[in-house]
Protein backbone atom coordinates (compact mmCIF):
# COMPACT_ATOMS: atom_id res chain seq x y z
CA UNK A 1 0.00 0.00 0.00
CA UNK A 2 1.34 3.48 -0.74
CA UNK A 3 0.35 7.11 -0.74
CA UNK A 4 0.62 8.50 -4.25
CA UNK A 5 3.73 10.77 -2.52
CA UNK A 6 7.12 9.61 -4.40
CA UNK A 7 10.11 9.59 -2.49
CA UNK A 8 12.15 9.43 -5.21
CA UNK A 9 13.09 9.39 -8.57
CA UNK A 10 14.73 6.27 -9.79
CA UNK A 11 16.88 5.35 -13.40
CA UNK A 12 15.87 2.37 -15.71
CA UNK A 13 19.69 0.95 -16.03
CA UNK A 14 18.77 -2.34 -17.44
CA UNK A 15 16.33 -4.66 -18.89
CA UNK A 16 16.28 -8.25 -19.72
CA UNK A 17 13.41 -9.82 -21.40
CA UNK A 18 14.77 -13.33 -21.66
CA UNK A 19 12.21 -14.30 -18.61
CA UNK A 20 9.23 -12.16 -19.00
CA UNK A 21 10.62 -8.85 -17.98
CA UNK A 22 13.48 -7.83 -15.16
CA UNK A 23 13.74 -4.56 -14.66
CA UNK A 24 17.17 -3.03 -12.80
CA UNK A 25 16.30 0.45 -11.34
CA UNK A 26 18.61 2.69 -10.15
CA UNK A 27 17.80 4.53 -7.38
CA UNK A 28 19.08 7.12 -4.35
CA UNK A 29 17.37 4.38 -1.47
CA UNK A 30 20.12 3.19 0.96
CA UNK A 31 20.60 -0.60 0.35
CA UNK A 32 20.44 -1.27 3.68
CA UNK A 33 17.14 0.04 4.35
CA UNK A 34 15.22 -2.19 1.04
CA UNK A 35 14.64 -6.34 2.05
CA UNK A 36 13.69 -8.84 -0.34
CA UNK A 37 10.71 -9.45 -1.06
CA UNK A 38 9.88 -5.89 -0.55
CA UNK A 39 6.70 -3.87 -2.42
CA UNK A 40 8.28 -0.65 -4.24
CA UNK A 41 6.00 1.46 -6.51
CA UNK A 42 7.34 2.06 -9.80
CA UNK A 43 5.54 4.13 -12.17
CA UNK A 44 2.23 3.46 -9.95
CA UNK A 45 3.25 0.03 -10.81
CA UNK A 46 3.59 -2.12 -7.20
CA UNK A 47 6.46 -4.96 -8.34
CA UNK A 48 8.44 -7.09 -6.05
CA UNK A 49 11.93 -6.69 -5.21
CA UNK A 50 13.98 -9.77 -5.75
CA UNK A 51 17.63 -8.57 -5.84
CA UNK A 52 19.28 -5.66 -3.98
CA UNK A 53 22.92 -3.64 -5.36
CA UNK A 54 24.70 -0.97 -3.75
CA UNK A 55 23.33 1.66 -6.04
CA UNK A 56 19.62 -0.06 -6.92
CA UNK A 57 17.59 -3.15 -6.87
CA UNK A 58 15.95 -5.53 -9.44
CA UNK A 59 12.14 -6.47 -10.09
CA UNK A 60 10.25 -8.07 -12.47
CA UNK A 61 7.18 -7.62 -14.15
CA UNK A 62 4.92 -10.57 -15.42
CA UNK A 63 2.92 -11.45 -18.62
CA UNK A 64 0.15 -9.74 -17.05
CA UNK A 65 1.46 -6.53 -15.97
CA UNK A 66 3.50 -5.59 -18.90
CA UNK A 67 -0.22 -6.28 -21.10
CA UNK A 68 -2.24 -3.74 -18.23
CA UNK A 69 0.87 -1.06 -17.81
CA UNK A 70 2.90 1.12 -19.56
CA UNK A 71 5.75 -1.01 -18.21
CA UNK A 72 6.09 -3.27 -21.74
CA UNK A 73 7.42 0.15 -23.07
CA UNK A 74 9.67 1.32 -20.56
CA UNK A 75 13.33 2.15 -21.78
CA UNK A 76 17.04 2.05 -20.18
CA UNK A 77 17.47 5.40 -19.03
CA UNK A 78 13.85 6.32 -18.46
CA UNK A 79 13.19 7.90 -15.14
CA UNK A 80 11.08 6.43 -12.71
CA UNK A 81 8.67 7.61 -10.12
CA UNK A 82 9.89 5.37 -7.02
CA UNK A 83 7.63 4.91 -3.73
CA UNK A 84 8.24 2.65 -1.15
CA UNK A 85 5.29 1.06 0.72
CA UNK A 86 3.39 2.38 3.83
CA UNK A 87 4.78 1.56 7.31
CA UNK A 88 2.26 1.51 10.40
CA UNK A 89 2.73 5.22 11.61
CA UNK A 90 3.58 7.01 8.20
CA UNK A 91 2.02 10.30 7.48
CA UNK A 92 -0.58 9.82 4.50
CA UNK A 93 0.09 12.84 2.96
CA UNK A 94 -1.90 11.97 -0.22
CA UNK A 95 -4.64 8.87 -0.79
CA UNK A 96 -4.41 5.07 -0.37
CA UNK A 97 -3.11 4.02 -3.38
CA UNK A 98 -2.63 0.20 -4.29
CA UNK A 99 -0.34 0.09 -7.49
CA UNK A 100 -2.66 -1.85 -9.15
CA UNK A 101 -3.12 0.06 -12.02
CA UNK A 102 -6.97 0.64 -13.72
CA UNK A 103 -5.88 1.56 -17.63
CA UNK A 104 -3.21 2.93 -19.68
CA UNK A 105 -3.67 7.27 -20.38
CA UNK A 106 -2.27 9.03 -22.68
CA UNK A 107 -1.08 12.92 -21.97
CA UNK A 108 -3.10 15.27 -24.05
CA UNK A 109 -2.05 18.58 -23.46
CA UNK A 110 0.28 20.11 -20.88
CA UNK A 111 0.07 24.07 -20.28
CA UNK A 112 1.59 26.53 -18.14
CA UNK A 113 -0.41 27.82 -15.54
CA UNK A 114 1.26 30.57 -13.84
CA UNK A 115 4.31 28.34 -11.91
CA UNK A 116 2.10 25.05 -12.54
CA UNK A 117 1.10 22.72 -14.78
CA UNK A 118 -2.25 21.99 -16.15
CA UNK A 119 -2.19 18.47 -17.53
CA UNK A 120 -5.09 16.81 -19.75
CA UNK A 121 -4.91 13.14 -19.82
CA UNK A 122 -7.05 11.07 -22.00
CA UNK A 123 -8.29 8.20 -20.09
CA UNK A 124 -9.74 4.57 -21.13
CA UNK A 125 -13.32 4.47 -21.66
CA UNK A 126 -13.62 1.65 -18.82
CA UNK A 127 -12.02 4.44 -16.44
CA UNK A 128 -15.00 7.30 -17.04
CA UNK A 129 -17.19 6.32 -14.69
CA UNK A 130 -14.30 5.82 -11.86
CA UNK A 131 -13.61 9.96 -11.85
CA UNK A 132 -14.78 12.62 -10.10
CA UNK A 133 -14.14 16.36 -9.94
CA UNK A 134 -11.97 17.19 -6.44
CA UNK A 135 -11.55 12.98 -6.46
CA UNK A 136 -8.21 11.13 -6.51
CA UNK A 137 -6.33 9.81 -9.00
CA UNK A 138 -3.34 8.44 -9.30
CA UNK A 139 -0.56 9.05 -12.08
CA UNK A 140 2.27 7.34 -12.58
CA UNK A 141 1.80 6.86 -8.81
CA UNK A 142 1.35 10.57 -7.94
CA UNK A 143 -1.51 11.23 -6.18
CA UNK A 144 -2.85 13.97 -7.67
CA UNK A 145 -6.84 15.93 -8.10
CA UNK A 146 -8.87 15.93 -10.39
CA UNK A 147 -9.94 19.31 -11.14
CA UNK A 148 -12.22 18.90 -14.30
CA UNK A 149 -13.79 15.95 -15.63
CA UNK A 150 -14.67 15.17 -19.71
CA UNK A 151 -15.83 12.73 -22.09
CA UNK A 152 -12.74 11.88 -22.93
CA UNK A 153 -10.44 12.12 -19.28
CA UNK A 154 -9.62 14.72 -17.04
CA UNK A 155 -7.75 17.65 -15.72
CA UNK A 156 -5.03 17.94 -12.85
CA UNK A 157 -2.71 20.96 -11.63
CA UNK A 158 0.71 19.82 -11.07
CA UNK A 159 2.61 22.61 -8.63
CA UNK A 160 6.16 23.13 -9.19
CA UNK A 161 7.35 20.91 -6.29
CA UNK A 162 5.94 17.79 -8.05
CA UNK A 163 6.61 18.91 -11.63
CA UNK A 164 10.53 18.76 -10.17
CA UNK A 165 10.36 15.86 -8.11
CA UNK A 166 8.86 13.58 -10.38
CA UNK A 167 8.88 12.42 -13.66
CA UNK A 168 6.17 14.44 -14.87
CA UNK A 169 8.83 17.16 -16.35
CA UNK A 170 10.33 14.35 -18.92
CA UNK A 171 6.68 13.47 -20.36
CA UNK A 172 5.51 14.69 -23.53
CA UNK A 173 2.09 15.34 -24.98
CA UNK A 174 1.42 11.41 -26.05
CA UNK A 175 3.03 10.01 -23.43
CA UNK A 176 1.41 6.78 -22.03
CA UNK A 177 0.90 6.86 -18.15
CA UNK A 178 -0.32 4.44 -15.68
CA UNK A 179 -4.09 5.14 -14.21
CA UNK A 180 -5.36 4.18 -11.09
CA UNK A 181 -8.69 5.73 -9.41
CA UNK A 182 -9.23 5.99 -6.05
CA UNK A 183 -10.20 2.32 -4.30
CA UNK A 184 -13.10 3.92 -3.11
CA UNK A 185 -14.33 4.67 -6.80
CA UNK A 186 -14.22 1.81 -7.48
CA UNK A 187 -16.28 -0.42 -4.93
CA UNK A 188 -18.87 2.30 -5.35
CA UNK A 189 -18.97 1.27 -9.14
CA UNK A 190 -18.98 -2.22 -8.53
CA UNK A 191 -21.98 -2.32 -6.14
CA UNK A 192 -24.13 -0.07 -8.31
CA UNK A 193 -22.74 -2.59 -11.14
CA UNK A 194 -24.20 -5.12 -8.95
CA UNK A 195 -27.59 -3.39 -7.84
CA UNK A 196 -28.02 -2.82 -11.23
CA UNK A 197 -28.22 -6.33 -12.14
CA UNK A 198 -30.26 -7.37 -9.01
CA UNK A 199 -33.08 -5.42 -10.05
Amino acid sequence: MFTGIVTDVGRLAAIDDSDGRTLTVSSGYDPSSLELGASVCHNGVCLTVTEIRPDGHVVQASGETLKVTTAGVWQVGDPINLERSLRIGDELGGHIVFGHVDGVGRIAAVEPIAESRRITIEAPVSMHGLLAVKGSVAVDGVSLTINEVSDTGFVVNVIPHTWQHTRFRSLAVGAPVNLEADMLARYVARQLAHAARSR
